[in-house]
């Protein structure tokens, strides 16, 4: 099935030039999923004469924030558009209290991982198996925003 960790989609995105601000909303997503890396796959193998089909999709995305926080997603979330302004995600966000000024490097890293399902059937048989750990990372920066008042 060739299943791999999700593309990760955040805002603020990763990058030198791309800052969050502390109490602003972060979108996370699975960008561009597809069969291999948020399912659904299926693939069946023949031997003896039995054939056994399995089908495997993402239960869940656990998001490791950086900062401590655990974020975990039933849905591959929503992408962001800067039309949503400083809206909340609808289906899977985080909110920084922390700049990541004290992290190594100045970023936090995020991971995303993935934990899949994978049900299967065959010879009259059926069965269903976990599969966890299939992670990605990205490092992003957050700063706070400083308002002078005179």
């Amino acid at each position: 099935m060739n299943l791999t960790a999700i593309n990760i989609g955040i805002t603020p995105e990763p990058g030198p030039n791309s800052v969050g601000i502390v109490g602003m909303p972060v979108w996370l997503w699975a960008e561009a999923p597809d069969a291999q890396t948020y399912g659904p796959a299926t693939a069946s193998a023949t031997a003896g004469g039995i054939t056994v089909t399995a089908t495997a999709r993402v239960q869940q995305i656990t998001w490791d924030m950086g900062d401590g926080t655990q974020v975990v997603c039933q849905t591959a979330g929503t992408p962001y558009q800067p039309s949503y302004g400083d809206r909340t995600s609808p289906d899977c966000g985080h909110l920084y209290t922390e700049s990541s000024a004290d992290q190594p490097g100045g970023r936090y890293t995020v991971t995303a991982t993935s934990d899949w399902v994978v049900t299967w059937q065959g010879a009259g048989q059926t069965g269903t198996i976990q599969l966890d750990g299939l992670a990605s990372s990205v490092q992003i920066t957050v700063g706070e925003g400083q308002v002078l008042v005179q």
